[in-house]
Order: structure tokens, then C-alpha cells, then sequence
């Protein structure tokens, strides 16, 4: 409401202030002669007329005298009218000039309304200019300010909403308590929180689950081992034809059943299948906003990114680069170093800190499911993350690179580029 009101009479002011310009810019008018000075010109005139031109201006008015043959016998200054007719057309003030009741000549006073006015048009129009000046000044802080407090805050809030509603609940929202925004986006981030804790709770149940569908199958295939390993020798050792069918039949069973429960115990690793990548053509400059979104403790400094055209799924890319600064931030803690270049029909984006890395012999098993380096098991984690960008690079046409660097852990994106896939 107080938003409304304030851009309304802006506008009603600003409207104000061009209507009023317009008005004096195109206004012509005069101003009438001073009478007292007019009279003091007479008189001084006529109380001087005999020595008329030696005769000293002692007022502000410019005037000149002529006799009654019209000649010029005083004038102010240069440039007045020395004629009847000239002073008419000029609109000057002419009056008689009387000694002893006889009129000896006139006086033509210059009418100077037209200098007069456009002195004080130029001032208004000086001073309404500056106004108006100053109120674009106002109003384009004003924006400036509802684009800091209002508008980036909401494009944030549509990003991290992008995020959750592609699964990804490890980045905080960063919140700014001094804008109008500060507690709805403490709200948001809260519900991020939750959602996170209850996505961890899930995964925990799953991997109960799982854990439990695990020990069912080996328990499960432990009997029916034993049940195929006699129904072999009991083949073996059958005296007829009948009865080593029957043992035979009893073997193919318990194949069936062993396949059946390690189905089962797989089924669970297919899930990833579910999630869509749809990539398409994007221009360089995303990705660096990408970047940027996912390291949001800004332990790196983002380089320039050639001119070229991605064919990727931003959301997905965008939680590749999660996970890779999501895991640094987690396991390094350190500072990140990153790099962009071509390399035929790819971008190379390649992410490396300074924590070390993994064991060399480790390094294969990282893009596996439910896998992590023995060095962090001290920290929190599902070991879906590099699993999951692997998944998404493939699916882009890309490729999702580990390898120990010389400070730490490097993670090589390759980003395929249009029209080469």
C-alpha cells in the first residue's frame, strides 16, 4: 500500500511539474509599467527640459526624448526606440512632455516586459528541470532499492524453489535480515531444513530396508543352496529316471527362487532410472551463474567462460555442480580452484581443492552407488552424490571425470557442446 501511494504521487508530481513547464515555456504575456517610475521619468524630464541633453537618468527605466519634430534629444542608452511608430510596434509607453502647460515633446519609455519575462521563464524552467532531475534521481534509487530488497530476493527464492523441486536440499538459502524478504526467506530455508531431515530419515529407512532385504536374502539363499546342493547329489544317485527328474525339476526351483530374491535385492539400485534429463541448447553465460549459485561459501572465483553453446539440462547440471562443491565444502573445506576450457567438442570445467584427495585405489568406486572414500566416514553422507552427476553427465552426452589432483580431489565436468552431439 505505502508502495502505491508513493509511486502515485510521483507520478501525479512529475505530471505536475511537465504541465506547469509546458504552461510558462508557452506562455506570452507583458507586464505593466511601473507608474511611480514613469512619473519620476516625467518629471525629471521636465524639470530638466531646458538642459534636456545634459540630462542624467536617475531612475531604472530606459526611455528617450524627442522634441516635436521628432528629433532624438536624450536617450539612456543605445538601441530603444527613436520613433513613434518603432515604440507602437514595440508596445513602449509614450506620453507628453509639458512645461508651462505647452507640450514640448514625449517621452518613449521601453517597454521591457518581453526581457522581463523571459528572465523569469528561464528561472522556472532552471528550477523545475533540477526537480524533475532530482526526481528521476529518486525514482531510479528507489528502484534500485525494490530491486535489492524485493525483485533479486524473489529470482533467489525461484531458483531455490527449482532446487527443492529437483530434489536438491543442500544448499541453504542465504538470507538477508534487512530486507523485506528476510523472514520469508528464513521460512523458505526452514522448510529446507525439514525436508532435508526428512529426506535423511528416509534415507535411513531405505537403507534399513535395504539392510533388511539383504540379510532375508542371504538368509533365504543359504537354505536353498543347501536344498539344490542335495537335490544334486540326490540326482546323482537316483536308481530311475522318474525320481531324477523329480530332483532335477527341484533345481530348476531353486535357480527360480535365487534369481527371484536377487532381483529383489537389485531392484532398489534402479530407481535412479526415474529421474528425466531433457538437455537442450544453452548459451555461455548460464553457466557461470550456475557456478556461482553452487558455490554459495564462495571459496573459489569464477573465470571468464569461452563463447560456445551447451546442450545441457541447466537443473541437472546445476546439481552436478551441487554435489561436487557440496562434497569439497563438506570433506576439504578449503579453497577451490576452477577452470574452463574447450577441448573438441566439449567444455572442460574442472573443480579442484586442497584437501588432499582419496586413495588411488578408491577413485573407481566413487561414481558406485552408496560408495565414499574411507577417509570421510567420520562425516555425514548417502555416497549418492557423484553417483547421481554421473547418471546426469551421461544422459547430457558428457562425462563426469575423478581423478587426485595436485592439492586435492579433482572432478573434470565435460559439458558437450551444441552440434556436436
Amino acid at each position: 500500500m505505502k508502495k502505491q501511494t508513493f509511486l502515485i504521487s510521483m507520478i501525479f508530481i512529475f505530471v505536475t511539474e511537465i504541465v506547469v513547464l509546458i504552461f510558462f515555456a508557452a506562455k506570452d504575456t507583458e507586464y505593466v509599467q511601473d507608474a511611480v517610475l514613469v512619473n519620476e521619468a516625467i518629471q525629471s524630464v521636465q524639470n530638466n527640459w531646458n538642459t534636456i541633453k545634459s540630462h542624467k537618468n536617475q531612475i531604472s527605466l530606459d526611455y528617450v526624448v524627442i522634441g516635436t519634430d521628432e528629433n532624438v534629444l536624450f536617450k539612456t542608452r543605445s538601441g530603444l526606440s527613436e520613433s513613434i511608430n518603432k515604440a507602437i510596434k514595440h508596445r513602449d509607453t509614450i506620453l507628453d512632455i509639458k512645461v508651462n502647460n505647452q507640450i514640448v515633446g514625449k517621452i518613449i519609455i521601453y517597454n521591457d516586459s518581453a526581457k522581463i519575462f523571459s528572465t523569469h521563464k528561464k528561472s522556472i524552467i532552471i528550477i523545475l528541470s533540477v526537480a524533475m532531475f532530482v526526481q528521476c534521481i529518486f525514482c531510479i534509487g528507489y528502484f534500485l532499492y525494490l530491486n535489492h530488497t524485493i525483485i533479486k530476493p524473489f529470482h533467489k527464492l525461484k531458483g531455490f524453489a527449482e532446487r527443492i523441486a529437483g530434489g536438491n536440499l543442500d544448499i541453504p538459502l542465504k538470507m538477508d535480515r534487512q530486507n523485506l524478504f528476510g523472514a520469508f526467506t528464513e521460512s523458505f530455508d526452514i522448510m529446507r531444513s525439514e525436508l532435508q531431515k526428512a529426506r535423511r530419515a528416509e534415507a535411513k529407512a531405505n537403507a534399513e530396508k535395504k539392510e533388511l532385504v539383504a540379510k532375508l536374502s542371504h538368509d533365504i539363499k543359504t537354505p536353498v543352496a543347501s536344498i539344490k546342493a542335495a537335490s544334486e547329489v540326490g540326482s546323482a544317485l537316483a536308481y530311475d529316471e522318474k525320481t531324477r527328474d523329480n530332483y532335477i525339476q527341484i533345481i530348476h526351483k531353486a535357480d527360480q527362487i535365487n534369481t527371484l530374491v536377487t532381483n529383489l535385492f537389485t531392484a532398489s539400485l534402479e530407481e535412479i532410472g526415474k529421474l528425466s534429463v531433457a538437455p537442450t541448447d544453452i548459451e555461455n553465460k548460464e553457466l557461470k551463474t550456475l557456478l556461482e549459485n553452487s558455490d554459495y561459501l564462495h571459496h573459489t572465483t569464477i573465470p571468464n567462460i569461452p563463447d560456445c553453446i551447451l546442450y545441457i539440462d541447466k537443473l541437472r547440471l546445476q546439481q552436478v555442480f551441487d554435489n561436487i562443491f557440496a562434497n569439497s565444502y563438506k570433506y576439504a573445506g578449503t579453497n577451490i580452484d576452477v577452470t574452463v576450457q574447450k577441448d573438441g567438442g566439449y567444455l572442460l570445467v574442472v573443480i579442484e581443492d586442497y584437501g588432499g584427495g582419496v586413495n588411488t585405489e578408491e577413485l573407481p568406486l566413487l561414481k558406485n552407488k552408496f560408495e565414499r572414500g574411507s577417509n570421510v566416514k567420520d562425516k555425514e553422507g548417502a555416497g549418492l552424490g557423484l553417483y547421481i552427476s554421473d547418471y546426469f553427465m551421461k544422459e547430457m552426452q558428457g562425462e563426469l571425470i575423478i581423478e587426485n589432483g595436485h592439492n586435492g580431489l579433482k572432478v573434470t565436468v565435460m559439458i558437450a557442446l551444441s552440434g556436436t552431439v
